[in-house]
């Protein structure tokens, strides 16, 4: 890597951390424009258009997608794609992203399943309100508590027993 990238990417992070989220979008363009096979750009840039509201969500969803192709290791993108995810109704998408982090991150694997089965209980009611019945909470509260037996590594015949 660059100098001049590195620079990029260090006064991207520094514009973000004071909250001057266009300019850190900036920055982290122009780095990418110097390393386009560099997923920590692409990601960084992901992370600051969610706080930019003229980035479109296709567009972010874009730049996750792109770091995740160039770094299909790295849990770290998939987390904060998950996250993303989540924010935007997308519970499928953020539960695969989850899944792929804990793939690639096993000793973290508890983490990324607490994560989603907590997150989804919060938001999935919120964006299914509309067609909220008590059938529908059922399955949300179950594959909740799917993730979080799976986050302590317990089966449901277990969680049952000591219940």
């Amino acid at each position: 890597m660059s100098d001049e990238y590195e620079k990029l990417m260090k006064q991207g992070f520094q514009a973000m951390s004071e909250g001057e989220y266009q300019a850190a979008l900036s920055k982290f363009d122009k780095a990418i424009k110097l390393d386009p096979k560099n997923a920590e750009a692409y990601l960084a840039k992901a992370d600051a258009g969610v706080l930019v509201p003229k980035v479109s969500q296709e567009e972010i969803e874009a730049l996750y997608k792109k770091a995740i192709e160039l770094q299909p290791d790295n849990p770290f993108i998939y987390q904060s794609y998950a996250a993303f995810c989540m924010d935007t109704g997308k519970f499928n998408e953020a539960e695969t992203a989850y899944n792929k982090a804990a793939e690639n991150d096993p000793d973290s694997a508890p983490y990324y399943y607490s994560e989603f089965g907590v997150e989804y209980y919060r938001r999935a009611p919120v964006v299914y309100e509309q067609h909220l019945d008590d059938k529908t909470r059922e399955i949300i509260a179950k594959k909740a508590l799917k993730y979080l037996l799976k986050s302590i590594g317990m089966d449901e015949a277990t969680a049952k027993k000591l219940l």
